[in-house]
């Protein structure tokens, strides 16, 4: 096991690093000045050109790019001859050690992600921590709502197979994989927040925490996650659905199961001990990739319902070009990405024992 998981995570690392290398790349060659964008409708050409300097643009693009790559090492590397962007700050590396080799300064310290463009004087890192539990929360959420009600509505579709009850559900779970999430959002919106606002409580917009009006401070606001955790849930619910009913069935016509059967076992005991464990492979793949996804598809659903999380960050920072927070975003969900699929991998082994046998 500790080679499986020593292999696993060492071609999850070469995958984050090609990750990094495109992300770089890709926002790098965007069109767009960001040292103009922070300047506003100023044309200060020493200014401009003094923020290009220190943002380090005025540098060659694979010089750039080997500067990112010292940034976000653990390990890293530093000299004198460096210029301002990278000199060593004492402030700027987190929980930094400093150990100097020759001319060269060696420094552990957490993997820097720099500092937002648009945002003065604040981290990456700090923005993240600020909006990556709300997401994680609302795709918890999600989730969670998705796995409870798609097992069982697949369970009960495979029980009723070719009634009207399991074909009412296949058409219902294909319009749900199919509709948008953008889409579904604004549809949710209107019906639940705006024509039924009075039966439900629920507002068009809000986050987790909002502000008093009367200076009371922020206060917990749960309703708020109703609307987004449904409408976030809607696609995978479908996806779980059909698995479970299509890899039930599957597992139902095995012999062990007619052994079961033949033993005198209820079918109640067949299905929740015997049939539903050996099914729940598919699902656990769908479901985790789902879940490592909604942290970038809440984009959509953040922007629209006003949620304060990670996505509607990325939106903001692309409409600016606040490039490094795009940059640490996407680094950080393809981080959780790798890290689930090891996760799915090790959970495999648990439910199916001839995936541990292999």
């Amino acid at each position: 096991m500790l080679r499986y998981l020593t292999n696993k995570i060492f071609y999850g690392l070469i995958t984050l690093f090609g990750v990094i290398t495109i992300i770089f790349f890709l926002f790098t060659v965007l069109p767009g000045d960001p040292a103009r964008m922070m300047l506003d409708q100023k044309e200060d050409p020493e200014q401009l050109a003094q923020i290009r300097k220190s943002l380090g643009l005025d540098q060659p693009l694979w010089k750039q790019y080997l500067f990112y790559l010292n940034d976000l090492s653990p390990v890293s590397i530093h000299s004198k001859s460096e210029n301002s962007y990278t000199s060593i700050e004492s402030e700027k590396y987190e929980g930094a050690n400093l150990f100097s080799v020759g001319k060269a300064t060696v420094l552990l310290k957490y993997p820097y992600m720099r500092t937002s463009f648009q945002k003065q004087g604040k981290t990456v890192t700090d923005i993240i921590k600020e909006t990556l539990p709300n997401t994680i929360l609302l795709a918890v959420s999600a989730i969670t709502f998705a796995i409870i009600i798609g097992i069982l509505l697949g369970i009960w579709s495979a029980l009723v197979k070719d009634s009207w009850i399991d074909r009412s559900l296949l058409v219902i779970t294909s319009f749900g994989m199919s509709i948008p999430s953008f889409f579904s959002a604004i549809i949710v919106a209107y019906i639940f927040a705006y024509l039924l606002h009075d039966i439900t409580g629920f507002s068009m917009t809000g986050s987790l925490y909002e502000i008093d009006d009367l200076g009371a401070g922020k206060h917990l606001t749960l309703k708020n996650l109703v609307l987004p955790a449904f409408t976030l849930g809607i696609r995978p619910l479908a996806v779980i659905t059909q698995l479970t009913r299509n890899s039930l069935l599957e597992v139902l016509n095995q012999d062990y199961i007619r052994t079961a059967y033949a033993k005198g076992l209820s079918s109640r005991k067949v299905i929740w001990k015997h049939a539903l464990k050996n099914s729940l492979n598919p699902v656990i793949t769908a479901t985790s990739g789902w879940f490592a996804s909604m942290l970038a598809g809440a984009v959509f659903i953040e922007f629209i319902f006003g949620w304060n999380g990670l996505g509607k960050e990325i939106v903001n920072a692309l409409n600016t070009l606040d490039l490094p927070v795009v940059m640490g975003a996407v680094l950080v969900i393809a981080t959780v990405f790798i890290f689930i699929n090891i996760l799915v991998d090790i959970l495999y082994g648990i439910l199916d024992p001839k995936v541990r046998l292999n």
